[in-house]
């Protein structure tokens, strides 16, 4: 086991070397939706009403994020910045997992 698989267990509850599954819970692009979920409930006021719904198609992962509605100026944010950031932080953690990522914010 190296090192960063060590990290990765201690960070997610997995142990990678024994089970094989980089999703963490078994799910295709299940790490990505883990990290949608924890930075949207970060940022929002009314963290109960984040909802992430997970489809897969045939170019990979579709994360839907549902947010309270007055919460959805905080996960856009000025000129959609928020929005890309959290899009680009998914889609680089879904490439770890070797899977395709999007993320859609639905009202």
């Amino acid at each position: 086991m190296t090192d960063l698989q060590r990290e990765d267990d201690d960070l997610y509850g997995t142990d990678l070397a024994e089970d094989g599954d980089d999703a963490g819970n078994g799910d295709e692009g299940g790490r990505a939706a883990a990290v949608l979920e924890f930075v949207a409930r970060s940022i929002v006021d009314d963290a109960d009403a984040v909802v992430v719904e997970t489809q897969s198609d045939r170019r990979g992962v579709v994360l839907r994020l549902h947010v309270a509605p007055d919460d959805m100026g905080k996960v856009i944010g000025r000129r959609g910045r928020v929005a890309q950031a959290i899009r680009t932080l998914v889609r680089a953690t879904a490439a770890g997992e070797g899977v395709e990522a999007t993320v859609d914010i639905v009202d």
